[in-house]
């Protein structure tokens, strides 16, 4: 999976590599929602779901435990939020496996530490199911933080159908940040969206800015590039 990476400060400006505070965001490559079917090795595919205090060796005492019953990690996301340890795996094996069994091997892994873990068959592809064409955007929000700054935009992009793919939250003092990689469906005029979601802002006192990932990633790229001449 190809992936594109930016660290950006509070307001969504790049930071260069001289700086260490900052957020990290992913932008993976576009494609059509609902379009592509999962790749995987093997025939029969498990969700697997696995979360623990942080520590080192995590990912590599799990991926052991999946090798052992021949299974294979075919894609997967981590990150460790507030002290806590979070993964996601699709995964999948040459034989079926009861998602019990699974889950309780993957628990062995973690030794004297607990892992919980939660394991499900992974659903086949949607089958009749209309293909909507949709362009890859990141928003960005910033301002002094309160109650209710998610749900408000995620509402609004749930009401226009659009998918959050990432999501990633921060507070610092008073301020909260907020980046997001949406999928828009082409319907919607992008002017629009953007309007709505500055007007938003602007009553929740915070700036907000809505760019193709495209866009989001070139500038982003170009500012990198040129802070690292800056710090030779």
């Amino acid at each position: 999976m190809g992936a594109a990476f930016a660290r950006l400060d509070r307001r969504g400006r790049n930071e260069g590599p001289r700086r260490r505070a900052g957020i990290l965001t992913r932008i993976r490559v576009p494609r059509w929602r609902g379009e592509t079917p999962m790749m995987t090795r093997y025939e029969h595919v498990y969700v697997v779901d696995v979360m623990s205090s942080d520590r080192p060796g995590i990912v590599a005492a799990v991926s052991k435990a999946i090798e052992s019953m021949e299974g294979n990690i075919d894609s997967c996301s981590q990150t460790v939020l507030g002290g806590y340890f979070t993964l996601i795996m699709i995964v999948s094996l040459p034989r079926p496996i009861d998602p019990e069994e699974l889950g309780e091997q993957v628990r062995k892994a973690g030794g004297t530490q607990e892992y919980q873990v939660l394991v499900r068959k992974a659903d086949g592809p949607p089958t009749g199911e209309a293909v909507k064409p949709v362009d890859r955007f990141v928003i960005t929000a910033f301002g002094k933080d309160q109650a209710g700054i998610v749900r408000r935009f995620s509402q609004y992009l749930a009401g226009k159908d659009i998918n959050i793919l990432d999501l990633y939250g921060d507070r610092s003092g008073d301020e909260f940040v907020l980046i997001g990689q949406v999928e828009v469906p082409r319907q919607w005029d992008i002017r629009m969206l953007q309007a709505d979601l500055e007007e938003m802002g602007r009553e929740l006192g915070f700036t907000v800015k809505l760019q193709h990932e495209n866009v989001f990633v070139a500038t982003n790229e170009l500012r990198l590039s040129h802070g690292s001449l800056e710090s030779r």
